[in-house]
């Protein structure tokens, strides 16, 4: 059997976490099969991204008005979105009687029941069982609602609990929560929307995201607006990594020219960009006009989609002065993630050590170790 034979088999508990919870400076990245195993992304869709909390997209776009039902899927867990009265719920995506999909994943309703096409039981969108056609005289409806699955709204984006197990999201967000307050998302309009799909581990994105060790090397746009040994890491509570870099002198913002066509946000930072993750999927990237995200889904070991959104005040006829900056800078490092991923699949990759300015990266790493030993222990404590 070969070695790329052995990576694509090992799960979690075969891998070897101890290099990469040593101290800083002497820690490692995580071992090849973490990026490489099927039997490990297994695991995470049902640990990381089902039992932490997801990003499925933005609540105006996936309930408009006069939608009262979306299937989205977090991790490996379907789960129904209703809408009711302006109160958002979650519950599984799954009929009480046979288990058929109540909805298609994406799919979408207008009506004022949740119906399963199956066999014609239907809910009330609170969950409660309202009819099962030909059940017995003695069947006791009440007993039968539907699985109840935590969700919330913030700041405009929808987040999903699949499996239930993560505490609660206001200590979840934990710091961060304090860092993206002055901008304001929920309020900012969607300016543009490019969506990548990338030959590389979800997690190598990450990792790249969270450093500028690579930045003179690769971004020469990003260098003549942003210093790429500026600013600083937080190390605040809850399941997220970030930090801050400086605008140069005479940058404005993140552009080409550093000049900003849009309109500053009220009470935003104007002379730092933040770079925030939120475990597992959502990044948040704050300048002082205008907030990029990135969300992504792993597709397989090596392969993840990202719908990357710049949203912006009111007021912003032309967002390209944004979008073709970072389009740009994307695809720079989807490159460099794409030949890390190569990297990794390789049966002479060993785990490298992290240069002194890779603390995030570092924080990253030992988030995922420990949620790979406990996940719900890992996230209730991060």
């Amino acid at each position: 059997m070969s070695v790329l034979g052995r990576f694509w088999e090992v799960g979690v508990e075969g891998l070897d976490l101890s290099e990469v919870l040593q101290p800083f400076g002497a820690a490692r990245m995580l071992p090849g099969a973490a990026y490489t195993s099927g039997a490990v992304l297994a695991w995470e869709r049902r640990h990381l991204f089902a039992g932490g909390w997801t990003c499925v997209g933005r609540h105006a776009e996936l309930l408009p008005e006069g939608v009262t039902q979306r299937a989205v899927t977090a991790g490996d867990v379907g789960v129904l979105l209703t809408l009711a009265g302006g109160e958002l719920s979650g519950f599984a995506n799954v009929c009480r009687h046979r288990g058929h999909e109540l909805l298609p994943d994406g799919g979408t309703a207008t009506r004022g029941a949740v119906v399963c096409p199956y066999h014609g039981w239907s809910y009330r969108l609170d969950g409660n069982l309202a009819a099962a056609p030909r059940m017995a005289p003695d069947f006791a409806a009440s007993d039968h609602g539907l699985a109840p699955v935590p969700v919330e709204a913030w700041h405009g984006w929808v987040f999903v609990n699949a499996a239930g197990d993560a505490p609660p999201l206001p200590g979840y967000l934990g710091g961060l929560a304090g860092l993206v307050a002055p901008y304001r998302p929920e309020r900012l309009r969607l300016g543009d929307r490019h969506s990548y799909e990338v030959a590389a581990n979800w997690k190598v994105i990450v990792e790249n995201y969270h450093e500028c060790y690579h930045c003179p090397l690769i971004h020469p746009e990003l260098c003549k607006v942003s210093p790429p040994n500026s600013g600083d890491n937080w190390n605040l509570p809850g399941a997220w990594v970030g930090g801050a870099m400086d605008l140069r002198e005479h940058a404005e913002t993140m552009s080409l020219s550093g000049r900003s066509a849009g309109v500053f946000i009220d009470g935003a930072p104007r002379d730092t960009v933040r770079y925030l993750g939120l475990f597992p999927n959502l990044l948040i990237s704050a300048h002082p006009d205008y907030v990029m995200t990135h969300r992504l889904e792993p597709l397989a070991p090596d392969r993840t989609r990202i719908e990357c959104d710049w949203y912006f005040p009111a007021g912003v006829a032309d967002p390209s002065y944004a979008v073709e900056f970072w389009d740009i800078t994307n695809r720079e490092d989807w490159a460099a993630c794409e030949s890390v991923q190569r990297g990794v699949s390789s049966p002479h990759f060993r785990p490298g050590p992290l240069a002194p300015g890779e603390d995030a990266v570092y924080q990253w790493l030992t988030l995922i170790a420990r949620a790979y030993q406990d996940p719900a222990g890992a996230l209730a404590a991060a």
